[in-house]
């Protein structure tokens, strides 16, 4: 019998667009991580990873815009 899915835990994928340009505020104009963000990636534990895919970058690119 084959599983049809892998009972692993799949990382979640960098956001990183390969524009990899810090702005006078240390933020990637890429994907919006801050360098330290950036630096810490691997060793993030997943709900961290979450956290700033799903609630700071959405936030990082709204005040992006209302510049």
């Amino acid at each position: 019998m084959s599983l049809l899915w892998s009972s692993q835990p799949q990382p979640i994928i960098t956001p990183c667009i390969g524009v990899c340009v810090l702005d006078e505020r240390n933020v990637c104009e890429g994907c919006l991580r801050l360098s330290d963000e950036i630096a810490r990636w691997s060793i993030m534990s997943d709900a961290e990873r979450t956290h700033i895919m799903n609630t700071v970058l959405p936030q990082r690119e709204a005040q992006r815009h209302e510049l």
